[in-house]
């Protein structure tokens, strides 16, 4: 991948990622939040159904009460008239009461005219849940309820039915009444329904707003990227301009030391030997002194080429390191201007060879300005290691910069030399701090511990 496309992925992927994330939270929150309020209103309807089947039974045996209690345990006349009451006691298309002997045989059963005087002791539901013995056996315990399968009389269809028993003792019967549960179970099939209505729609929603949040995140970072490039190439078409620029301008400056340094001391150097030549064949006395003139214009020629190999590239800086190159740029520069240059080191040579260079670079280039613009008289450079990060300090006692108002220390960054400078520290990821008022210049180049060697540097 591009490095753009790198970019817009890490921008958009993150983004989609958490608008999944959250949809998917949002979602699985509002169907838990939803399903057990859906759980707590059956349990409510159920419990408002059990309530009813109890209080429908309290009335039922209220009803009999007077009846049963004044009958005795064989008292057929008694059992008829119970009979009447229960079989009269009916609510509704689905309510009615039922009873049972403790042998399974029917007694009293409104809807269904086949059942009494027949033994339904072994009858079971579609479940196989047997139905009459469970009934039987809760009225035996003093009264319960028991949830089974039974036709619904309305609609001809099995249905889930929740009953409460309770016992007759004396007569050896199990009184009973149910109520259907299916509405029960339609009303929180709709609000199921209701529930997936209610997610689809929420997830419809976040769609619809993550979607043109992504697209936004994406034209934005499309917009961002192509002005970054159209930056990015136009600094390169500067920078590139700005090394050919430096190339000439270098190349015009070795032209120039050629031509006046090199080959004027090489001409006079030439002129000198003519000369002692044609003392020699003339046997003139002062030969010797025209040859040692030649031989001084020629030994300057030679410290021209050597002091302008050396600018180029330092034999020094690869043969003892940073501390001795630096040593020996300050000496020279001293012997130049005349400006004290003093250098202290604290740190081991730990750098990579190319960071050396760029440190010695700025060091010529800092040098190079101070002895242009700073009216300077002395110099100190220094160079330490803070948590295996070095540093290099660079500082005059000069003007400093005159654009720069007075009594004032400010960080500046201008100028071609110091841009250079920059750049060589950006190459590393490092820092180059200016700062300058009326009582000198300070330059801070940091390096990373990335531009640490793997193994310190071994002086030779």
């Amino acid at each position: 991948m591009q490095l753009r496309h790198q970019i817009l992925a890490l921008a958009v992927l993150p983004l989609m990622l958490a608008i999944t994330l959250i949809t998917a939270f949002t979602t699985w929150q509002s169907s838990n939040l939803a399903q057990s309020s859906i759980e707590a209103f059956e349990r409510n309807m159920l419990k408002a159904k059990e309530s009813e089947l109890l209080n429908l039974t309290n009335l039922a045996l209220s009803a009999i009460k007077d009846v049963y209690d004044a009958g005795g345990s064989d008292d057929e006349q008694a059992k008829e008239q119970v009979r009447q009451i229960l079989t009269s006691l009916d609510y509704g298309q689905d309510g009615y009461f039922f009873v049972y002997d403790y042998d399974g045989n029917n007694v009293v059963h409104p809807r269904q005219s086949f059942r009494p005087g027949r033994n339904w002791l072994d009858l079971t539901d579609p479940d196989g849940d047997q139905v009459i013995a469970n009934l039987i056996s809760k009225a035996k315990e003093g009264g319960g309820l028991h949830q089974y399968k039974w036709e619904k009389p309305s609609s001809g269809s099995m249905a889930d039915k929740l009953s409460f028993a309770a016992g007759l003792d004396k007569w050896r019967w199990m009184i009973g009444t149910g109520v259907y549960l299916d509405d029960v179970f339609a009303q929180t099939a709709a609000a199921k329904a209701d529930l997936k209505q209610s997610i689809r729609h929420t997830f419809v929603v976040v769609t619809l707003i993550a979607i043109p949040s992504v697209l936004l995140v994406f034209v934005t970072c499309m917009g961002i990227t192509l002005h970054e490039r159209r930056m990015a190439d136009g600094k390169q078409k500067l920078l590139t301009q700005r090394i050919i620029d430096t190339q000439e301008e270098e190349r015009a400056r070795l032209a120039r030391e050629l031509h006046d340094g090199v080959s004027q001391n090489l001409v006079g150097v030439r002129y000198a030997f003519d000369l002692a030549s044609r003392k020699v064949r003339a046997n003139t006395a002062d030969a010797v002194a025209a040859i040692d003139r030649g031989i001084d214009a020629l030994n300057g020629a030679i410290k021209e080429v050597r002091d302008l190999s050396h600018e180029l590239r330092p034999r020094i800086l690869d043969d003892l390191g940073l501390t001795a190159a630096l040593t020996s740029l300050g000496n020279r520069f001293q012997e130049r201007t005349g400006i004290t240059v003093s250098v202290e080191s604290s740190s081991p040579d730990t750098l990579k060879p190319e960071a050396n260079t760029a440190l010695y670079r700025i060091a010529q280039e800092a040098l190079a300005n101070v002895e242009r613009h700073a009216e300077a008289s002395q110099v100190s450079i220094r160079i330490w290691s803070t948590k295996a990060r070095v540093r290099m300090l660079i500082a005059d006692n000069g003007i400093g910069f005159a654009r720069k108002p007075a009594n004032e220390s400010q960080t500046y960054s201008g100028g071609l030399g110091l841009r250079n400078m920059q750049e060589r520290m950006a190459h590393f990821r490092g820092i180059l701090i200016v700062q300058t008022n009326e009582h000198g210049t300070a330059l801070t180049a940091m390096f990373p511990k990335s531009a640490n060697a793997t193994t310190p540097a071994k002086a030779a």
